[in-house]
């Protein structure tokens, strides 16, 4: 239950949380004297955005209603905030009203077109898989349960990244790069607690994990947000060994919370040559 209730961020979280991270020095702030808080103080923070102390103050109270495009803008300029952590902000200070259908999980119904998933078939030399924003692997290739897991072996709710990153004993063995994988893990399940703080399948999955690991209650409270581009990612192979890859994510049209999600290997590299010799085995022979 109490985790339950620290799914439902509030804006005023959110901006404590930022706030603390952020020095005078980083915004041009004189530093005198000593400091009882980390990061700038709260009538640091409303000079900065050009806010009365007492608006900012009931702003991280929750008692301030709907603040306007300027001032969420000001704040994520004084925040130092990118573009995933403005959304997010947006996302937590503009609560939507209607209940937002979540995407199900595996297992629950998900209505994935037929035709999605042989998309995801024609990448023949890139591992590819489709995955919500509750990191729930949806479809995948050969080349992705050859190297990343054997996703056609495990049970539908076992087919989550974020269950893989977290609570797999061999997780750390098979993700060379784990602690930058389990920060962004965490951030994007708090880009979708932001959107949908209500989601039960959202709300269980993130029950679960903290209950399961401590390095994740961690990362939650940190209220680190990531959405998922592109980037270099490292997975190791018990056959192959390191295998170096960038990954693309592409919107699936008519799913805004589905992503295609395409591992590509640079020409005549050691990685293109691990993925053609694990793309040489059937399904049922893979080593």
């Amino acid at each position: 239950m109490a985790e339950t209730i620290r799914i439902v961020n509030s804006l005023g979280d959110y901006l404590r949380a930022r706030r603390a991270l952020v020095s005078p020095a980083d915004v041009g702030l004189p530093t005198t004297g000593r400091r009882r808080v980390p990061g700038l103080r709260r009538e640091e923070v409303a000079e900065l955005v050009g806010l009365s102390t007492d608006y900012y103050v009931r702003l991280e109270q929750g008692r301030a209603d709907r603040p306007s495009d300027e001032v969420l803008d000001a704040l994520g300029r004084a925040l130092g905030l990118g573009s995933a952590e403005r959304a997010h902000l947006y996302d937590l200070a503009r609560p939507r009203r209607r209940v937002v259908a979540a995407p199900a999980g595996p297992g629950r119904g998900e209505a994935l077109r037929p035709a999605l998933r042989q998309v995801v078939e024609t990448f023949p030399n890139s591992p590819a898989m489709i995955m919500n924003d509750r990191n729930d692997v949806l479809a995948w290739n050969h080349l992705a349960a050859a190297l990343i897991a054997d996703f056609p072996q495990l049970p539908a709710r076992e087919r989550n990244m974020a269950r893989r990153i977290f609570l797999d004993p061999e997780a750390q063995l098979i993700h060379p790069d784990w602690d930058e994988a389990a920060r962004t893990t965490v951030g994007i399940l708090r880009m979708a607690a932001g959107r949908r703080p209500h989601d039960p399948e959202l709300v269980r999955l993130v029950g679960e994990l903290s209950l399961g690991s401590e390095t994740f209650r961690k990362l939650w409270a940190g209220h680190h947000v990531h959405e998922k581009t592109h980037g270099p990612k490292r997975f190791r192979h018990p056959v192959v060994g390191e295998v170096a890859l960038s990954y693309e994510t592409f919107q699936v049209p008519g799913a805004a919370h589905h992503l295609l999600v395409v591992y590509t290997a640079a020409p005549g590299s050691p990685a293109e040559e691990a993925l053609n010799f694990l793309g040489s085995f059937t399904p049922s022979s893979t080593p």
